[in-house]
């Protein structure tokens, strides 16, 4: 929990500054049955975020990176919203269940693609990810013939715009796989064998662990986390962009990772520092617009606050500061009278 400290510290920050400018903020009410404030808003903008940044957590975790997340997210809004707009009832369940399949269904295939790459042709990960992260996007784009597919169905909507028990129904999504995966690497030995192999990918394998199988499922977890995250993007909007939708979230992905503490070298690794960061990112996206902070410096602003956080969470930038504290003046006298004696 102490490692925690610094994230929570920023992110009561975060909701008392925007509870200064805005005091209803932290206001949560009933509207037709279904939850509605600030707070749930955050949640649900988190929710497809912290899905990437859980594969992205597990890859990491392995000693890799994936950059192509984005375009994943991309590919998956594109072929479901095409799918369904091929449909002569947009509205019929098992219409968008099906392209729901085909959606995820697609994802693995990018996912072991990522995986034959970095685990059995031996690509480093920046460079493997990085294929797909350019070639995606582009496969996107072909997908969608470069315009905008607009849906109209409500069973598709409901997976990142719709209610269920009075919550967002992407935020008992996301919540149900980060459980899932927890219960996975957590209550099993998976987990240990993740950081084994990103610790020392080569002692791992003299030890027996099949670091091949691990390294390619870590991928293709992450690639059906990014194709959820997607299908959530797009339908909450109702529509696919394979040009915009997802850009840059490899990014917001990868500094969740990292707020939560996760070492960007492999090993260690925490799926609720994860999962804490993305709500961080997402309420400083909020606290920018809440504050006023203008358009043109918005990035910059937020540049600057992920990297407070990341020096006040570094064990080595706090040591030191703690070095260069002046000594107090009677402690130094003290220190006189005892070599003097």
């Amino acid at each position: 929990m102490k490692r925690f400290t610094w994230p929570i510290a920023v992110l009561v920050v975060l909701l008392i500054t925007n509870l200064i400018h805005t005091h209803t903020f932290l206001n949560i009410e009933v509207r037709d049955g279904h939850l509605y404030g600030s707070i749930i808003d955050i949640l649900r903008s988190s929710a497809p975020l912290a899905l990437v940044a859980l594969g992205m957590t597990l890859v990491i975790a392995t000693g890799g990176i994936d950059l192509s997340v984005g375009a994943v997210v991309a590919i998956a809004g594109a072929i479901a919203c095409l799918r369904i707009s091929d449909l002569g009832d947009q509205g019929s369940v098992t219409g968008v269940l099906g392209a729901v399949g085909i959606a995820i269904a697609l994802a693995l295939v990018l996912g072991v693609w990522n995986g034959f790459l970095v685990a059995t042709i031996g690509i480093q990960p920046i460079i493997a990810t990085l294929i797909l992260m350019v070639a995606g996007r582009g496969l996107a784009q072909l997908i969608t013939d470069g315009q905008i597919i607009t849906v109209n169905s409500g069973p598709y909507k409901m997976i990142g715009a719709g209610y269920w028990l009075s919550l967002p129904l992407s935020v008992l999504i996301a919540a149900a796989v980060i459980v899932l995966a927890v219960v996975l690497v957590r209550r099993s030995a998976l987990g240990m064998l993740l950081e084994a192999v990103g610790g020392n990918a080569e002692a791992s394998r003299l030890a027996g662990i099949k670091a091949r199988w691990l390294i390619l499922g870590v991928y293709v977890f992450a690639a059906v986390c990014s194709a959820v995250a997607g299908l959530m993007i797009s339908s909450n909007v109702s529509s696919a962009d394979g040009n915009n939708a997802g850009l840059l979230i490899e990014l917001d992905a990868i500094l969740a990772v990292v707020i939560g503490g996760t070492s960007l070298s492999g090993g260690r690794f925490s799926i609720a520092g994860t999962v804490l960061g993305a709500v961080i990112i997402k309420t400083l996206d909020i606290t920018i617009y809440t504050v006023g902070v203008p358009p043109e410096v918005t990035l910059l602003f937020k540049a600057i606050v992920v990297i407070v956080l990341c020096l006040a969470q570094s064990p080595k930038f706090r040591a030191m500061f703690q070095r260069r504290r002046p000594v107090p003046v009677a402690a130094r006298a003290d220190e006189k009278v005892q070599v003097g004696a």
